[in-house]
C-alpha cells in the first residue's frame, strides 16, 4: 500500500462526515441502539461494533487502520501510553510459571513491570545481550514463552538481528515483543522480520508535535483481538478521541519530519564527532557503529536520537553543561518538533557518579526541526561554558 495514501486517504470516508478534509473527532463516550437486538449483538462482540469509547471509537478506528498499515500488520490497538501498550502486550502472553527472556535494560516502564509486578505472579525474566543470537539459546528455558526485544534501544541503539531472533522464537512457539519507537514504522518494519507483536510510543514522532501521549501495539488479527478482549479493556487505557485525532494530524507531515530531521542530524553528527571535547557518539547508521552492517540492513534511517560522551571528571562538569544550553531543552523523551537533551547522570546520586564510567558521561541529544546551525551554535556555546569554567 502506498505510503501517501495511508497517510492521507486510507480508512477515511468522507462521504460519511460531510467531505470535511479532516475527520471529526467523535467525541463520545457512548453510542445509541435503535433495537434492543442491535444492543444486545454488540454487548455480544463488541469489537465488530460501536458500544462504548473505552474500546471502539470512529475516531480512533481511523488511527488504528493506518497505524496497522504503516506497520504492514493485520490488526492495532492504540493505548493512552506507550507504557500501557507493552503492560498489556505483555500481560496477555503470560501465565504464572512462565518466563521471559528479554534484551537487558529495556525501557525502564517494561523493567518495572518485569522487576516488580510479574515476580508477584511467579512469572519470572532473564535479561540477556541480544546482539548474540546465543544469548537466547542459553536463556530460553522450558517455561519461556516470550521474547522481549528493543531494536535499537533509545541509549546505546543496541540492536538484534530479528530475522534470526523470530526465526528461533518460531521454532520453539515463543511469542516475540519488539519496541520499535526510535525507528517507526517508516524506517524499520519488524513484523516483515517476523516479529509477533511490534509496539511503538506514539508519544514521539507519530505525533511529532509533544502535545499527545499514546502507545501502538500492533501485530495479527487473531492476537489483537484477543487483547482487545482482555486487557484492553479490562485496563482502561484505550486513547481518547481528541488525542487519536491528534495522531491522524502528526501523520499527515511524518515523513515530511523524518526527513528534514535526519538531514539535520547527519551535521550535528559531524559537529559533535570533531570536538575535541567529546569522547565518542553513538548512531545506528554511523560507520563508527558497532552494528552498524546490522542496522544497514534491519533499518532504512535513524532519525534524531544519538548519544554522546562528555570528556568530564565530574557530575558538575556534565550539568553545568546542559543547564548552559540556550535552546535545546533538558527533558525525557524525543520525536517532537523541538530539540532536548537528556545526561544519563540526572539518574544518579551525586556520590553515586564514576567519571571512570562511560555510561555515566553519556548525554542523549534528540535533534528536532531547528536548522542545523541553530543546534550547533546552541551546543558551541555550551561547550565553551564549560571550558571557560573549566
Amino acid at each position: 500500500m502506498d505510503l501517501s495514501f495511508i497517510l492521507n486517504e486510507f480508512a477515511e470516508d468522507r462521504d460519511s462526515y460531510f467531505r470535511s478534509v479532516a475527520p471529526p473527532i467523535v467525541q463520545t463516550s457512548n453510542f445509541a441502539f435503535k433495537t434492543i437486538d442491535e444492543l444486545r449483538h454488540s454487548l455480544e462482540d463488541e469489537y465488530s461494533n460501536w458500544l462504548y469509547s473505552r474500546g471502539l471509537n470512529p475516531t480512533v478506528e481511523i488511527l488504528r487502520k493506518k497505524l496497522a498499515a504503516l506497520d504492514g500488520a493485520e490488526d492495532c490497538l492504540v493505548f493512552n501510553s506507550g507504557a500501557a501498550a507493552i503492560f498489556a502486550a505483555v500481560l496477555a502472553n503470560v501465565k504464572s510459571g512462565d518466563h521471559i527472556v528479554s534484551v537487558r535494560e529495556p525501557y525502564s516502564w517494561a523493567l518495572r513491570m518485569f522487576n516488580g509486578i510479574l515476580p508477584r505472579f511467579n512469572v519470572s525474566v532473564t535479561y540477556i545481550d541480544g546482539r548474540d543470537i546465543a544469548n537466547f539459546e542459553k536463556a530460553t528455558q522450558a517455561n519461556t514463552t516470550l521474547y522481549y526485544l528493543e531494536s535499537p534501544n533509545s541509549w546505546t541503539y543496541e540492536l538484534q538481528d530479528l530475522t534470526a531472533v523470530t526465526k528461533l522464537a518460531k521454532q520453539r512457539n515463543i511469542i516475540t515483543i519488539c519496541d520499535n519507537s526510535y525507528c517507526t514504522p517508516l524506517f524499520q518494519r519488524p513484523i516483515e522480520l517476523g516479529v509477533d507483536l511490534v509496539l511503538q510510543s506514539a508519544t514521539k514522532y507519530i505525533g511529532g508535535h509533544s502535545d499527545a501521549v499514546a502507545g501502538v501495539l500492533c501485530g495479527s488479527s487473531d492476537i489483537i483481538r484477543r487483547i482487545f478482549a482482555s486487557e484492553y479493556l479490562n485496563i482502561g487505557s484505550g486513547i481518547q478521541p481528541f488525542n487519536a485525532w491528534l495522531l491522524i494530524r502528526g501523520l499527515r507531515t511524518l515523513p515530511a519530519r523524518l526527513e528534514r530531521i535526519t538531514r539535520t542530524t547527519q551535521a550535528v553528527l559531524q559537529y559533535l564527532q570533531q570536538h575535541p571535547l567529546v569522547e565518542s557518539v553513538l548512531y545506528p547508521l554511523d560507520p563508527s557503529f558497532p552494528q552498524y552492517q546490522l542496522a544497514k540492513q534491519q533499518m532504512k534511517n535513524a532519525g534524531g536520537l544519538l548519544t554522546f560522551v562528555l570528556r568530564a571528571g565530574n557530575m558538575e562538569t556534565i550539568e553545568h553543561f546542559c543547564e548552559s544550553l540556550k535552546h535545546i531543552l533538558i527533558a525525557v523523551s524525543w520525536g517532537g518538533y523541538e530539540s532536548l537533551i537528556m545526561p544519563r547522570c540526572a539518574s544518579l546520586q551525586p556520590g553515586a557518579f564514576d567519571a571512570a564510567n562511560t555510561s555515566h558521561r553519556m548525554l542523549r541529544l534528540y535533534v528536532g526541526l531547528e536548522e542545523a546551525d541553530y543546534i550547533t551554535g546552541d551546543l558551541d556555546q555550551a561547550f565553551e561554558q564549560i571550558r571557560l569554567k573549566s
